[in-house]
Order: structure tokens, then C-alpha cells, then sequence
């Protein structure tokens, strides 16, 4: 099978934060109203991925919350959640975190053999481990969700590195791009974005597929591929 299509979907500050500085309690950027689309798009894919990092930092269940969304699921022939997918490169993962306890079924992505090892030791029964190479970590990954899982859309809901990396290999199809009415301005809080090789360099303008007001917060759907150097 292809590659899947590749979503990112975050939510940021007027300052480009994901949250506060690491260690404080969690900031909510959206709102109900936001949450309930989410759970929509979640309800819509076929996997949902985040990094080990979010796993320990936020403890997510990542599921789909709305009843109605579960039993269309259902009833479309499709399991009641998308497939969980974490991306460790250490297998430091805890078999206490929400996400294995939760939901569908479980994949980890082990980033070389070692790590792969270490995750199975520790979560035993609890997902599937698979191993990627360190060379090709995420061309490697889309394969084996791709190939193996029959992933047709993937969801990416963080962390930061995450989304950095995926844009700069240019593999993301879509972004979600949340905008909350907040201003974090602390130097160390968690970025949506870090420092890379972006497609077309700083000059390349990404083509805008919506805008859309919900309630205090703003959605910016973004097609990353599609670029040019000429406004819009």
C-alpha cells in the first residue's frame, strides 16, 4: 500500500507555544467547541501518532470520545478507534501511561533494535513493536503503517520535534493549525515548531485550504506540499 496522508494537527498561542515551560501543569489552548472537531478528525482516520515525549509529558488516552463517532465507525466496518501509535527512540516507555489502557490496539515504532528490545520488555502484552531504522526514521515509519497496518490517513497530534521533522522531510499532506488567544512569553515553554530545513527555505508560502472561527480560537488548514514564493 502507499504511504498514508500524513495530518498534523496542533494548537498553538499567539506566540508559537504548544504549552508552558516543561513541568508545569498542562495548558488548554482550545476550547469544547475545538475539542468536539478534533474528536471528529480522530473519529476520521485510520491511526492516530504521537512521540514518546507527549506520552510522558501529557499522559493522553487519545481516544475517540463521541459515542455516535465509535458506533459509525463501527458500523462502516472499521475498528471502534483508530490504531495508537507512539515513536520511541530509547523504549523508555511506562506500562502505566493511560495510552496502552485505553482504546484499540497499540503499535510502538522503535527507532533501531535496542530500543525495540527495551520496549518489549517493558510493556509486554500491551502493543505491538515494530523497529525503524535510525537512518530513515520517518520515510521508514509511513512505510510500515502504510505496508503493514493498511493505514490509508494518519493523524499526528505531537509533539513539537515531531511535527519539525515530518515538515522538513516534507512528508506532511495537511496541517491543523489551531490558534488560541494566549500569550505564553516565557523563553523555555514548548514550541510548535524548532529550527530546520523547511521546503523552499523561509521564502516558500504554504497554500491556505481554510480559515475558520470557533468560538475564541481560530483553525488554519494548511496543504505544507503545495508551496510557491509568490503571495496568495
Amino acid at each position: 500500500m502507499p504511504r498514508p496522508y500524513v495530518l498534523l494537527s496542533a494548537a498553538v498561542s499567539l506566540d508559537g507555544h504548544l504549552d508552558t515551560r516543561p513541568g508545569e501543569e498542562r495548558l488548554l489552548l482550545s476550547n469544547e467547541e475545538d475539542f468536539d472537531r478534533v474528536d471528529s478528525v480522530r473519529a476520521g482516520v485510520d491511526a492516530i501518532l504521537v512521540g514518546a515525549g507527549t506520552l510522558r509529558a501529557d499522559n493522553p488516552r487519545l481516544l475517540v470520545d463521541s459515542a455516535e463517532r465509535r458506533a459509525a465507525r463501527v458500523a462502516a466496518g472499521r475498528p471502534e478507534h483508530p490504531l495508537k501509535v507512539t515513536v520511541t527512540g530509547t523504549g523508555a516507555l511506562d506500562p502505566a501511561w493511560r495510552f496502552w489502557h485505553h482504546g484499540g490496539e497499540k503499535l510502538v515504532l522503535a527507532v533501531g533494535e535496542e530500543a525495540a528490545a527495551t520496549a518489549r520488555a517493558r510493556l509486554g502484552g500491551l502493543a505491538a513493536v515494530e523497529t525503524v531504522p535510525a537512518g530513515a526514521v520517518w520515510p521508514s515509519a509511513l512505510d510500515v503503517l502504510g505496508d503493514a497496518h493498511g493505514i490509508g490517513r494518519l493523524m499526528v497530534e505531537g509533539g513539537g520535534t515531531i511535527h519539525t521533522q515530518l515538515l522538513e522531510a516534507g512528508l506532511a499532506d495537511e496541517l491543523h493549525l489551531v490558534v488560541a488567544p494566549l500569550l505564553v512569553g516565557q523563553a523555555d515553554a514548548v514550541r510548535m515548531l524548532g529550527a530546520a530545513d523547511y521546503p523552499g527555505g523561509p521564502s516558500a508560502r504554504l497554500r491556505l485550504l481554510e480559515v475558520r472561527r470557533i468560538g475564541d480560537v481560530v483553525l488554519l488548514r494548511y496543504a505544507p506540499k503545495d508551496t510557491s514564493t509568490e503571495p496568495r
